[in-house]
């Protein structure tokens, strides 16, 4: 693959809803060829519950999210809940025809998974790529929770998963978010997910803190923002053969964010729809 040049992004933390509409305006940008390729590296804020395209509203328990004040909305993406907060999230949008996102989903998540493995090497976490990662006993391949359910070239540190990630593709082009966790209790999620009782939500903390690890429980220490933020600059160029230029978003898209937070995301429409 000859060097490219393609776009980055770094957004200010902001609500769940801005933050999938942008994803979607900046690819809808991309493949019009109003914008070249993308990365986007982001936070949320407030925390937010992040549900998969397909999954069902009814994994969520809205009381307790209302208590905890955290967002909801529903990714274009597939993939489980993810819970938002203390971490690094980035999205990449190209064309499909794009050489380091074209082919299958699987072939595309390889590729990415190239520069995700390297910009946590940056970080000097010894991570790994794992072509095929072993469901943990009592998980169930449709858990409600991302970071309980493996797939395949799942990105993991000392044999825990450390991102998650999905893929969508639409209008001829590839949307691929995921999620870093720096640091924080990961099992703050099964707080606000419904469960038939208090062991069942017992048995799933203790799975989840068996199988997935933040950035902090490896390295012994709570790592900033912008220090993961710069890694994946560096390994996006490094391992895809890129040259990244900083950018803020075009009027257009933020336009389109806009749109997208009042028409889709934003909306119970779209987020309680399954």
């Amino acid at each position: 693959m000859d060097r490219d040049r393609w776009r980055v992004i770094i957004s200010a933390a902001a609500t769940g809803a801005w933050n999938m509409a942008l994803d979607e305006a900046i690819l809808e940008a991309v493949v019009t060829h109003q914008a070249p390729p993308t990365l986007r590296l982001y936070a949320w804020q407030p925390p937010c519950l992040s549900l998969g395209q397909a999954q069902p509203y009814r994994d969520v328990d809205r009381t307790a999210l209302t208590a905890a004040g955290w967002d909801l909305v529903r990714r274009p993406t597939g993939g489980r809940a993810i819970l938002h907060t203390d971490e690094l999230t980035y999205s990449v949008s190209a064309p499909q025809h794009e050489p380091r996102v074209a082919g299958s989903i699987l072939e595309s998540y390889r590729r990415l998974s190239a520069a995700l493995l390297l910009a946590l090497q940056i970080m000097h976490l010894p991570a790994r790529a794992d072509q095929q990662y072993p469901l943990p006993e009592g998980a169930q391949q449709n858990g409600a929770v991302c970071f309980e359910v493996p797939s395949n070239y799942e990105i993991t540190v000392e044999g825990k998963k450390l991102i998650g990630s999905a893929q969508a593709r639409r209008l001829g082009g590839v949307l691929q978010h995921g999620s870093l966790p720096l640091y924080g209790d990961l099992t703050r999620i099964t707080q606000v997910l419904a469960y038939p009782n208090e062991q069942i939500r017992k048995a799933a903390s203790n799975r989840l803190i068996a199988h997935a690890t933040t950035v902090e429980k490896i390295l012994k220490r709570p790592p900033t923002w912008q220090e993961a933020a710069n890694a994946f600059q560096k390994a996006f160029e490094t391992a895809l053969d890129l040259e990244l230029v900083q950018s803020e978003p075009l009027k257009s898209e933020l336009n389109r964010a806009d749109e997208l937070v009042s028409r889709k995301y934003g909306l119970d429409d779209w987020n309680l729809r399954l």
